[in-house]
């Protein structure tokens, strides 16, 4: 049996920790599959109860509503990547080769399931964080639910990718804006080869997408962190060009 697998999260986002109960584990497990099935705005906790063979009461009992459980899916997903990315670089001096890792990681981690997260299979979850992860920020409430730290698994990766930026090139000004960038990247470029393909390079038709969004994610970080032509800041914060 595969060992199970417990991302330490948020107490904010759900009422009770889903990851400590059977219930919890397979409310986990199915809303997974019916948010992949159904997408999210048909997904209810009523067709979720019937699909468990439970009560829509016991789902309210682990979240208040499915935007929370949709923040739980999403914070899962990104901590999970994080974990892996941090497993990957532990022993890695060298900066490029963690960045070309990391990015590696972001992209290979997510198309594929792994066994020891019986509940959770990533490669649906991934689905789901390129059709809705969206859904999870861009709300009126943004404002409140980011003062909650409900987003701090997103921001902590981002702040990954950030550090090892900054240890290839320190005086790049952007690695923030880059490391969200390349995340959002990562998403959309996905989306739009199978939705959207005018606004991508990416052709999901030829096959293989996963290698060429990875391939994009590598010439467009490295491209720019290895520039000569960044702007600098003065003492007094204006910028000039370099």
């Amino acid at each position: 049996m595969a060992v199970a697998i417990k991302m330490k999260l948020n107490e904010k986002l759900f009422l009770r920790d889903p990851q400590e109960t059977k219930l919890g584990r397979k409310i986990i497990q199915y809303s997974i599959l019916m948010i992949d099935e159904k997408g999210f705005e048909d997904f209810t906790f009523k067709k979720l109860a019937d699909r468990i063979e439970s009560t829509e009461a016991s789902v309210y009992r682990y979240f208040e509503n499915k935007h929370r459980l949709l923040l739980f899916l999403l914070s899962w997903y990104w901590e999970w990547i994080k974990y892996s990315i941090e497993l990957k670089v532990m022993n890695i001096e060298d900066p490029k080769r963690k960045l070309r890792i990391a990015l590696e990681t972001l992209v290979d981690t997510s198309h594929h399931d792994n066994p020891e997260t019986e509940h959770i299979n990533e490669a649906i979850l991934h689905r789901i964080v390129i059709a809705e992860s969206a859904k999870g920020y861009y709300t009126k409430q943004v404002d409140e639910e980011n003062q909650q730290g409900l987003f701090l698994t997103y921001k902590a990766l981002c702040q990954t990718f950030h550090t090892i930026m900054l240890e290839i090139n320190p005086g790049f000004p952007y690695p923030r804006a880059l490391a969200s960038t390349i995340l959002e990247m990562a998403k959309s470029h996905v989306y739009f080869s199978e939705h959207l393909p005018s606004l991508t390079d990416i052709n999901f038709k030829q096959g293989n997408s996963e290698a060429q969004v990875k391939q994009l994610l590598i010439d467009f970080a490295f491209g720019l962190l290895g520039s000569t032509h960044f702007t600098a800041k003065t003492e007094n914060g204006q910028l000039l060009g370099a």
